[in-house]
């Protein structure tokens, strides 16, 4: 990850002292930091009942005022962590982004377009349409994927063990392709495959011995482990299998089945993603 460019994607109400760790994180690496303060802005409203054409509609007082202290808020915070980004002494830039909810996916992926990696805050969480946007615009419209969980920063510098959840898809390899920097500085990569097709035109005769063997290429001291789901679902049994293999990190592609479907059935990334404990990069 050296000289790379990472945005971390915060808001308003994100905690200092979590950025700051995050901060100092960056700054070891060394690495770039592209700080993404966003916030949601209110449904502009207006009433024209009875207007003339051409007339001017009234515009709600409320609306304008609520508008006025949302922009003062990322002003005071973007202050706030251009100071972290000289205490640290860390190169950075700081920008905002206001937007009505549906247009804040094309601007988090406008700025994650010329980033190596996105990191996205946990203190969005608390806003679920926040959080949702932002990893949508990263996942569906950059190149890029994102790291989800690293409250410390302890993965990102390095990783004692790293956890491939694989499969032959191509969201698979794109994961492993982004994740590239962080699997060849970590001590042990394991490549995990759950009810895998072991067969020629699937997934191989020995499901993830290839993705190995091109991860040694690059250095990485890989592992391969088979194992069965029992019925279970495949996110539960991904989250179990990185426990017990004593994981830091799990690396996975992300909705390989549509978005309306995962949100209305539930899916392996649904799981991967609404879970806090573990730390997770996705990449589609």
């Amino acid at each position: 990850m050296k000289n790379s460019t990472i945005l971390l994607v915060i808001d308003k109400d994100s905690s200092l002292t979590t950025l700051a760790q995050k901060l100092e994180t960056i700054r070891a690496t060394p690495a770039h930091a592209a700080i993404v303060i966003i916030a949601k802005m209110p449904v502009f409203s207006y009433y024209a009942v009875g207007v003339e054409p051409f007339g001017t509609p009234d515009i709600s007082p409320e609306w304008q005022q609520e508008v006025t202290a949302i922009k003062a808020a990322l002003h005071a915070k973007e202050d706030e962590v251009q100071t972290l980004l000289q205490q640290h002494d860390l190169s950075g830039d700081v920008s905002t982004i206001a937007a009505e909810p549906a247009a804040i996916a094309d601007h988090i992926a406008r700025r994650a377009m010329l980033s190596d990696m996105a990191w996205i805050d946990e203190g969005l969480r608390a806003s679920d349409t926040l959080f949702r946007e932002a990893l949508y615009g990263v996942l569906f419209q950059s190149p890029v994927g994102v790291l989800l969980n690293d409250q410390k920063g302890d993965v990102l510098p390095h990783s004692k063990r790293v956890f491939v959840a694989w499969n032959t898809q191509l969201q698979s390899a794109r994961a492993i392709h982004q994740a590239l920097p962080l699997l060849r500085q970590a001590d042990e990569v394991v490549i995990g495959t759950f009810d895998p097709v072991m067969t020629e035109f699937r997934e191989g005769e020995d499901p993830g011995v290839d993705a190995a063997k091109w991860l040694t290429h690059h250095g990485c001291n890989v592992t391969v482990k088979q194992y069965p789901t029992g019925g279970q679902r495949v996110g539960d049994c991904i989250l179990a299998r990185a426990k017990e293999s004593g994981a830091d990190l799990v690396v996975m592609g992300s909705y390989g089945h549509s978005r309306t479907r995962e949100a209305i059935f539930g899916g392996t990334t649904r799981t991967l993603v609404e879970q806090t404990d573990q730390a997770v990069f996705l990449a589609h």
